[in-house]
């Protein structure tokens, strides 16, 4: 405890990294405000009510909710949250191995990123446009009652939408600021407060609706995953890399870190963003006239149900995961360039010659450690859905207390606040000297 308070005190005395502390709370707050200020129009009592009718029905619209920190509850400004700046990421990543321009830009370095940023943030305007439309056409298709939202007045849709679009983006710019000023990624801190704003509600229902020993199997359930996810979050194979030293004339053993779960929590953002869109897509062939896009969209409303996932929708679920997994760590780790660093320091790695002989045994040791990788994010995503299965026999519809998806975003995002807080301090005691 004493420990824990001279730290407190000491990033307290550290300017710079409490003036970021405070900055990001700052930016939290806000963030939590503007999920609480309704669309100007919207009838909020029509979609609550809603909402706790679908509630424990595995509702899509429910799982939209957590995923946005409950602003589709109140029918917030940022209603969408994060998700068109996620989903035109993926599209600008996907577009850079495909279009030789964005690749060329990508081999500029910070310049080069700049832009492609800039382009991520222009896709992200009808991005969030169009599935604004989407959302309010999906709320709609949820409503036994008729219509929540006159989707087919614009004079009413149109500037909802923009209100929507207006949201993304300041969500987006926060998230940029956060990353400016604050402390740590901007956009993966607004995803984890969302994600930890729902987990009260989820305690709570879970207290509500379960017997003493179902929640003591939660907790120990939640506990145990999060002990599992922060050990391989941190685990890492160490390549030994020797050093000529110039000053002793002899030689310096080091390591070459490469992290287990290279890719952290982005393919899990991802996979989230397009596991949903069957189902999605289920609620407007269900209206259709064709009998051929009935019978997919109840195929889709059967299998695909993120809020009711059967085991095709795990499987599904955790392909894309691991396929991201690849895709991600093919584009961000670079052997040949790793390969030229070391050897551009007078470095090699023992039992491999400099050049293509290192580059192809850091290919193929990123790709074994890309495979375990994938297959431990896949693992904790769909371990809660199955236990969640499990309940469901004599526990109603009863969750863990955060998702696998969640629980790795939040443990990624703790971990690299804590290791850039000790970063700060320990740069503040060495400029003290």
């Amino acid at each position: 405890m004493d420990k824990f308070m001279t730290t407190l005190q000491q990033i307290w005395h550290t300017k710079k990294l409490r003036n970021q502390i405070l900055f990001t709370l700052f930016a939290l707050m806000i963030f939590r405000l503007a999920a609480h200020v309704t669309i100007p129009g919207a009838d909020v009592e029509k979609i609550r009510f809603l909402l706790d009718q679908a509630q424990g029905t595995g509702s899509l619209l429910n799982v939209f909710s957590m995923l946005t920190g409950g602003a589709m509850e109140n029918f917030s400004i940022v209603l969408m949250g994060l998700t068109p700046y996620i989903n035109a990421s993926i599209i600008m990543q996907l577009l850079g191995v495909i279009v030789p321009s964005l690749e060329e830009l990508k081999k500029e370095g910070e310049v080069g990123q700049k832009k492609i940023n800039q382009y991520t943030r222009l896709l992200t305007i009808p991005l969030a446009f169009v599935q604004s439309y989407g959302m309010m056409m999906l709320i709609n298709r949820f409503s036994p009652g008729g219509q929540i939202i006159d989707t087919g007045d614009m004079s009413i849709m149109i500037p909802m939408m923009l209100t929507v679009t207006a949201g993304t983006m300041f969500l987006m710019w926060l998230g940029e600021m956060i990353t400016e000023k604050g402390l740590g990624n901007g956009i993966s801190i607004l995803i984890f407060a969302g994600i930890v704003a729902t987990v009260p509600s989820q305690i709570a229902g879970a207290l509500q609706a379960a017997t003493a020993p179902v929640i003591l199997g939660l907790i120990v359930a939640t506990v145990v995953l999060t002990i599992f996810v922060v050990y391989v979050a941190e685990a890492d194979r160490r390549v030994p890399v020797v050093y000529a030293s110039r000053r002793t004339g002899g030689q310096q053993k080091s390591f070459l870190p490469m992290k287990i779960n290279q890719a952290g929590m982005i393919p899990i953002i991802f996979a989230v963003s397009l596991v949903s869109m069957p189902s999605i897509l289920a609620q407007f062939f269900v209206q259709s006239n064709s009998g051929t896009l009935v019978t997919i969209g109840e195929f889709f409303m059967k299998n695909f149900n993120p809020g009711s996932p059967t085991m095709m929708y795990n499987v599904f679920y955790a392909f894309l995961i691991f396929a991201f997994t690849f895709f991600y760590v093919g584009i961000t780790f670079e052997p040949k360039k790793v390969a030229e660093n070391i050897q551009k320091r007078g470095g090699y790695i023992p039992g491999y010659r400099p050049g293509k002989e290192t580059t192809t045994f850091l290919e193929n040791t990123s790709g074994r450690l890309a495979f375990w990788g994938g297959l431990f994010l896949s693992t904790v995503a769909i371990i809660p859905t199955l236990f969640q299965g499990w309940l469901s026999g004599g526990a109603g519809t009863i969750s863990l207390f955060i998702s696998g998806a969640g629980m790795i975003i939040v443990v990624s995002v703790v971990l690299d606040i804590i290791r850039r807080i000790n970063a700060q301090l320990v740069m503040h005691d060495y400029n003290k000297l």
